[in-house]
């Protein structure tokens, strides 16, 4: 796969931190001590942390050497570490164990609930939000251009890349665990510059494991303006020559 590039990523950086400040929000959790921040990526959401919490003790932790980087060079007072989120642990626990959009990149939901929820102290929290929007048409067209005779023979790994589970399914992993869970989902509506602005948004995160299947640069660049053009026809343009891009979430807080 691709290696994550903090500059694209944070070319939609208003667009991508929303989610955590609207989950963040939500959190009831007064004064928590320690915080880990799973999946930090170039460090956008942990700042939403600090800012609500200035006196805890936060970790931003992620498997991309790049993200991390990233993310000491903007934030250097701040702890991150280099880890496996679906594997690493921390010797105290946390009153919060944090994440935004990380779990679609990690396979096998049971083990990695039951095990985040093993980091949570008692009265504590866990709080992650997901992509849930498989059945739009900027995932259905990645999906059906990955068919393509050219390179579908190649795809079938990008194409199982992402692991889609329902509110329901949160649900009842984490009733056992949990003495209260919410979940909500919330669409927004994106306004970008056009079709291609979409392609970018994807280019950095969703459009991966596609673009790193394919090892020709001319392959990729067939595969993106094939992308593009279905875009077009999908999202087609306001009066004002803009595009509204509708991304859904969903977000499930959990208390132990």
């Amino acid at each position: 796969m691709n290696p994550w590039e903090p500059d694209l990523y944070l070319k939609f950086a208003t667009e991508r931190t929303q989610p955590t400040i609207d989950l963040v929000s939500r959190i009831v959790q007064v004064s928590p001590r320690r915080i880990v921040d799973v999946g930090c990526g170039p460090g956008n959401s942990t700042a939403i942390l600090r800012h609500r919490w200035p006196q805890a003790e936060i970790i931003g932790l992620d498997n991309s050497a790049e993200m991390i980087h990233a993310a000491r060079t903007s934030f250097p007072n701040e702890k991150w570490i280099l880890a496996d989120g679906s594997s690493w642990q921390d010797e105290k626990a946390f009153d919060i164990v944090f994440s935004n959009a990380v779990f679609q990149w990690i396979p096998n939901h049971p083990n990695l609930i039951n095990h985040w929820m093993a980091e949570v102290a008692e009265n504590g929290v866990l709080a992650f939000q997901v992509p849930a929007h498989y059945d739009s048409p900027v995932h259905q067209v990645i999906l059906d251009v990955s068919r393509d005779p050219k390179w579908n023979s190649k795809m079938e790994d990008a194409r199982n890349a992402l692991t889609k589970e329902k509110p329901g399914y949160y649900y009842d992993l984490l009733r056992p665990l949990s003495k209260k869970i919410e979940l909500w989902e919330t669409i927004y509506y994106h306004i970008m510059e056009s079709p291609y602005s979409i392609l970018e948004w994807f280019r950095s995160t969703g459009l991966r494991p596609f673009l790193g299947a394919l090892s020709q640069d001319e392959d990729r660049q067939s595969l993106e303006t094939m992308i593009n053009d279905r875009y077009t026809q999908a999202y087609p343009s306001q009066k004002d020559g803009k595009i509204l891009f509708p991304f859904k979430r969903l977000f499930v807080i959990a208390y132990k």
